[in-house]
């Protein structure tokens, strides 16, 4: 498989900055004291971006170690915290960098992908789990007026394929899980195969899992003479960019809340075109092995 890495040292080097500032919860405890100025005895590393960061607050939200507003939803942020009693200390780190700050904290919430690159186990190692009913499915996505090219239809019956969806259930084990209802045998009747013989798709992916799943995809389609081009990258931001200019055919990484997001504050025009398998967000353990104090 054919692998071209994209980094950005600019963007490497604020992560990187990003990853070692701590940002305080300035919400009230129960007693009514200032969390900002109380003593701190925890600290959580959390996402930066809206949705993912939002994600991670529910999460805790639902565990009962927070509690948000009423309106917080998934764009909340520490802000959006009415409730503090563990005077909690939030570390708003680049997604892909909160499994490097893990042994510094003690506690981080983990999107599954970057769990998994970083060689920890959802199902082993997080103390906690979003649950299956996970609403967060991760989508295929296109620059708007391509969705129903033969191009896109063909990749996207490959990535909804059963082939697909049993290489998701073997490899993963429930910590990826597939929310394709109907799978296909990998093709569209719709689409003109023979006039794609010889053609490139070229989509933008993060390694885990979704290039690996992609692979499966390259199978398929070569045996209609498409070349699947898989593009990695390490962010959550370039895989749009790359869409959105037209550099890159389609990218699979992300799931929608973030996209909507995403389009909202860039401006762009992304669109979904297949929902293909949820990644359960988790609450991993640093300087703490359990639960215990949180509790």
């Amino acid at each position: 498989m054919k692998k071209r890495f994209i980094a950005i040292a600019l963007t490497a080097a604020l992560a990187f900055g990003a990853a070692f500032s701590l940002t305080s919860c300035s919400s009230k405890t129960d007693s009514g004291s200032d969390a900002g100025t109380a003593k701190t005895s925890l600290t959580i590393a959390i996402p930066n971006d809206a949705t993912n960061g939002g994600r991670a607050l529910l999460l805790l939200d639902d565990l009962g170690y927070i509690k948000l507003k009423d309106n917080a939803g998934i764009t909340a942020t520490i802000l959006d915290i009415a409730e503090n009693p563990k005077n909690i200390e939030f570390k708003e780190v680049e997604a892909a960098q909160v499994p490097n700050v893990l042994p510094d904290v003690d506690y981080a919430v983990i999107n599954t992908n970057y769990a998994l690159e970083a060689k920890l186990s959802p199902a082993k190692d997080a103390l906690a789990l979003e649950g299956a009913q996970s609403p967060y499915v991760n989508v295929l996505v296109v620059k708007e007026g391509n969705e129903n090219s033969d191009k896109i239809k063909a990749l996207a019956a490959a990535l909804e394929s059963q082939q697909v969806v049993d290489f998701i259930n073997q490899k993963y084990q429930n910590e990826v899980v597939p929310t394709v209802e109907n799978p296909t045998d990998g093709y569209d009747a719709s689409v003109d195969y023979d006039a794609l013989k010889g053609e490139k798709i070229s989509v933008a992916a993060t390694p885990v899992p979704h290039a690996e799943i992609l692979a499966v995809v390259k199978d398929i389609l070569a045996e209609k003479d498409i070349t699947l081009d898989i593009i990695e990258f390490t962010d959550y931001v370039q895989p749009n960019n790359v869409v959105e200019s037209g550099e890159v055919d389609a990218n699979y990484f992300q799931h929608t809340p973030y996209l909507d997001n995403f389009n909202e504050e860039n401006k762009t025009h992304l669109v979904v075109v297949a929902g293909i398998h949820v990644e359960p967000i988790g609450l991993y353990g640093g300087k703490q092995s359990s639960l215990d104090a949180l509790k």
